[in-house]
């Protein structure tokens, strides 16, 4: 190989953040991914602290929307479980 990574070769040195929702009681809930914004765990923090560890993990901010920009039957994030199941 020529010392370049393969374009299907995950970059686990690329992290991403993709702000979902901003609630009243100050804490943000975004999705984290290394690597594929695809592929993501949910997350909440304070805003401050937020700041703190998207700059300590030097993300790429996503814009808002679902993950791969498709919404069908089996695109849902456990919030939504939480939002109309246990209300």
């Amino acid at each position: 190989m020529n010392g370049q990574r393969p374009a299907d070769t995950l970059d686990a040195d690329r992290r991403y953040v993709r702000v979902r929702r901003e609630r009243e009681d100050g804490f943000i809930e975004f999705d984290f991914a290394i690597g594929d914004p695809d592929v993501f765990v949910e997350l909440v923090l304070r805003r401050d602290a937020l700041a703190d560890f998207c700059a300590a993990n030097k993300v790429e901010l996503l814009p808002a929307g679902t993950a791969g920009g498709e919404t069908d039957d089996w695109t849902w994030r456990l919030a939504d479980a939480r939002d109309t199941r246990f209300r």
